[in-house]
């Protein structure tokens, strides 16, 4: 568990530390701006929030407890959002849950374990001190753009990875773990998407300016993450319908080839048929048997039986049953 607090006056980053338990006084200064970090959250964590900022218990429960639907509820003097972000990691989707308390005073992140990593965001926030100006409201869109701009990078990945498992479907060999990675890839697809569609309602809200942190300013950078989102969520659906067609030409290969063998199986079992029940029809031995005492009778039925083996075979040769 990690706990880091950064102050902000009139944009820009102050110097030195700021402990949590300070936060509240800080706040009554004008022009500040404080982003208070948790990593891995612990009730005495809920504790401190409650006490600094008197936050609902109801967010407070749902920061320090994980598998949050992604929302945005609003409170009196705060908002409470939560977000995943994803990261593909050996082939599987890993969701890293985050929980914000934002208003225009602050931004409180709840990170939950595996941890979103946020140091790409704290550089764009010191990069725009004019921006910071606006409030906890551009934090969370610095913080909401690095999480969908994560979106596109997962997807990358999955879409190589389906286009693999296509490569193996279209291949001429027939790979027998085929299936199980198809339903292993949609069902990452499926809780990708879990995490990434409800999102789109999230932002909705947001660059509606519904929220009072959303400034006319950052109405159309709240917009452009809400068009992204869209554009994410089109992208797995498109993936996880490569996947479902995948899966019927997979089953259609299987069943082809299945039928394939049936034919080769047939085929084989008819010409063994035709000689067993010639073999059957002198093997009956009854003493009034026209070609029982033949001289010629045992080559005659080994000849008949060979000869019709070997009309069986080349018909069944010529439509391509062998």
């Amino acid at each position: 568990m990690t706990v880091a607090c950064r102050l902000y006056r009139d944009g820009y980053a102050a110097e030195g530390s700021l402990e949590p338990s300070g936060v509240s006084d800080v706040l009554q200064d004008p022009g500040t701006l404080v982003w208070l970090d948790i990593s891995g959250p612990s009730e005495a964590d809920v504790l401190m929030l409650r006490e600094e900022f008197g936050f609902h218990e109801l967010a407070l429960e749902d920061s320090l407890h994980p598998h949050q639907r992604p929302k945005v509820d609003q409170y009196d003097r705060y908002f409470f959002l939560v977000a995943y972000g994803i990261q593909v990691v050996d082939g599987a989707a890993v969701e890293r849950e985050m929980a914000a308390f934002v208003s225009e005073r602050f931004l409180v992140t709840v990170r939950k374990d595996p941890a979103l990593d946020l140091s790409e965001a704290v550089k764009r926030w010191d990069a725009h001190p004019d921006k910071v100006k606006e409030g906890g409201g551009f934090l969370l869109y610095v913080v909401l753009d690095e999480i969908v701009d994560g979106y596109f990078a997962a997807v990358d990945a999955l879409e190589d990875l389906t286009e693999d498992v296509e490569e193996q479907i279209l291949s001429a060999k027939v790979d027998r773990d085929a299936t199980a990675d198809i339903f292993r890839l949609k069902k990452e697809l499926l809780g990708v998407r879990r995490a990434v569609a409800p999102l789109r309602d999230v932002l909705d809200v947001m660059q509606r300016r519904t929220i009072p942190v959303v400034t006319p300013d950052l109405e159309p950078y709240y917009r452009d993450v809400y068009d992204h989102v869209l554009r994410a969520t089109d992208f797995i659906d498109n993936l996880r319908d490569i996947m479902s067609n995948a899966l019927d030409a997979h089953l259609a290969a299987v069943s082809n080839r299945l039928n394939e063998v049936m034919k080769v199986l047939t085929s084989w079992a008819a010409i063994i048929l035709v000689p067993t029940l010639i073999a059957g029809v002198y093997g009956m031995n009854f003493v009034h048997m026209p070609e029982l005492r033949w001289r010629y009778g045992y080559a005659y039925a080994v000849g008949l039986m060979l000869l019709s083996g070997f009309a069986l075979y080349r018909m069944f040769k010529r439509r391509r049953w062998l």
